[in-house]
């Protein structure tokens, strides 16, 4: 069972809660009986001892990550969470106002939404061009300002201006 945890831990970014899923599906799949079943909690804490998992450090880097990738900070959160990242014991602090507004603007360019896109979206494409950005994490007013920015150089400015 070690040799199990090692290796997925030598090869994925985890957290303890996500190895620890990992090897119990692993113990169900061998058939392993209730009473001889291998103890995997000690394992892990073991491996955090070690400091071959930190659930902190996978945090801080996959929360940059989304935020590169363009997601807003309801969608790391979402994320994280669903990592298994104990949100009460981290103390991670939430993404800064610029990062937020960086992470709109690199989601709207890569969807190629407002003035990213071929052309003025129309009502209808306007709300799923705001919906599409609601569901990436982002609050209503960065949709809004991103769909509806006049100019890529606009948007940029909203994204990296002094925030007005």
């Amino acid at each position: 069972m070690r040799d199990l945890a090692l290796a997925y831990a030598g090869r994925y970014a985890t957290t303890a809660a996500k190895l620890k899923h990992y090897l119990q599906r692993k113990i169900r799949e061998r058939g392993w009986a209730n009473d001889d079943e291998p103890q995997v909690d000690g394992l892990i804490a073991r491996f955090v001892e070690l400091g071959y998992i930190d659930d902190e450090a996978f945090a801080e880097m996959r929360q940059r990550e989304l935020l590169r990738r363009g997601y807003g900070a309801r969608r790391v959160e979402q994320a994280l969470h669903h990592a298994g990242v104990d949100s009460d014991r981290i103390d991670l602090p939430p993404p800064s106002e610029s990062e937020t507004r960086s992470a709109a603007l690199a989601f709207a360019r890569r969807r190629r939404l407002g003035p990213f896109g071929a052309e003025p979206p129309d009502p209808r494409t306007r709300e799923k061009q705001l919906a599409a950005l609601v569901r990436a994490g982002h609050d209503f007013e960065a949709a809004r300002a991103m769909v509806d920015a006049r100019s890529e150089e606009e948007a940029e400015e909203w994204a990296f201006g002094d925030g007005e």
